[in-house]
């Protein structure tokens, strides 16, 4: 049995997990994909991308008979030996061609369907036979970063080394997607707030930037001045986690959440977690660590930074260990194991 793993949304946190999922099941695994970028729409009209390009197959496509004799009726699904080839879809036999290539490579951004190697990565969602491009990696399209980015990466461990832990400002980190659905606008205006008091603090500003900024990031970059200790995508996740490592103080202020990696990761790393009383935080992290509005979040900060011994000295009173590998292998092994069922 092979499996299928299909991510519409490459980057980030979904990435960790294909190539994760990738790398424990290599022994037959297929990944297809499409580059991280404007996932709104990604999450609409992926669906008819994959549809086209994905190679048929007999060994993941778990669908009882019922279902096969009302794909048979819908779009001329046709039994031939082993397998089910589809006729009829537009660009499929265009895309099976490409992907049978033999000669073909990882990089190019289509491959032949071999374990661990089939990858689409397109810049949008063009038809199957335009010309493939690579995946691009996170630009530093703001004027916020470049050199700035440099001077500030390791600035962080001279600027700390020289202060005693107990005395050092509160560090706050924001470790998520300079996106809109991230709500960097609230954050930065909770942080002006805590500067316009002249209350202590620092902070680093991770993650992922794409061609679309919000100009709220500028803004927040010229007003936060010397507070801040890091600002910008770190793509070694060993510098990532060095970071998130100093930090005390872990904020989400998303819109839009089903999981939240970035904030159990820093959790891990010792952070103490302020997330919204909404979305999926109230299933993972216990009351304590939730706030209802931006005032909230505003007070609780405020008597942090004058109090940043609190947060320091604080246990986690959740759980991390179970959304480790070693708890969810097994899982993730069984589910992708399991015999195909009449409700699938």
């Amino acid at each position: 049995m092979s499996v299928l793993l299909i991510e519409p949304f490459y980057g980030g946190s979904h990435k960790q997990l294909m190539d994760l999922l990738q790398e424990e099941l290599q022994e037959d695994c297929v990944l297809c994909t499409l580059p991280a970028k404007k996932w709104h729409w990604k999450a609409r009209t992926s669906a008819l991308y994959f549809m086209q390009t994905v190679p048929t197959s007999s060994n993941y496509r778990f669908m009882p008979e019922h279902k096969l004799a009302r794909l048979d009726k819908v779009i001329g699904v046709k039994r031939n030996g082993d397998a089910y080839q589809s006729e009829g879809l537009p660009g499929q036999q265009e895309s099976r061609a490409v992907m049978k290539t033999s000669d073909a490579h990882p990089e190019s951004g289509l491959c032949e369907p071999q374990p661990g190697l089939c990858t689409t990565q397109h810049e949008g969602l063009p038809s199957p036979a335009a010309a493939p491009v690579q995946a691009e990696a996170p630009q530093s399209t703001n004027p916020c970063q470049g050199e700035d980015k440099q001077r500030l990466t390791f600035n962080l461990s001279n600027i700390l080394s020289g202060l005693d832990y107990q005395q050092r400002p509160l560090h706050i980190a924001w470790p998520h997607r300079w996106e809109h659905d991230k709500d960097p606008e609230t954050f930065f205006k909770v942080l002006m707030k805590l500067k316009e008091q002249d209350l202590p603090f620092h902070v680093s500003v991770l993650g992922e930037t794409f061609s679309e900024i919000p100009d709220i990031f500028s803004e927040a970059r010229e007003v936060l001045g010397s507070s801040v200790l890091h600002w910008g995508y770190l793509p070694s996740k060993d510098d990532y986690f060095r970071a998130l490592c100093t930090a005390d103080v872990v904020i989400s202020t998303a819109k839009h959440e089903f999981f939240g990696v970035a904030m159990i990761e820093a959790v891990h790393c010792g952070c103490y977690p302020l997330c919204p009383k909404a979305l999926v935080y109230p299933e993972i992290f216990p009351a304590e660590y939730l706030y209802s509005t931006p005032e909230q979040l505003f007070k609780r900060l405020q008597n942090f930074c004058k109090r940043p011994d609190i947060v320091r000295r604080h246990l986690y009173k959740g759980e991390t260990a179970g959304f480790s590998w070693a708890a969810l292998g097994s899982k993730f092994r069984s589910l992708l194991a399991a015999e195909p069922r009449e409700d699938l």
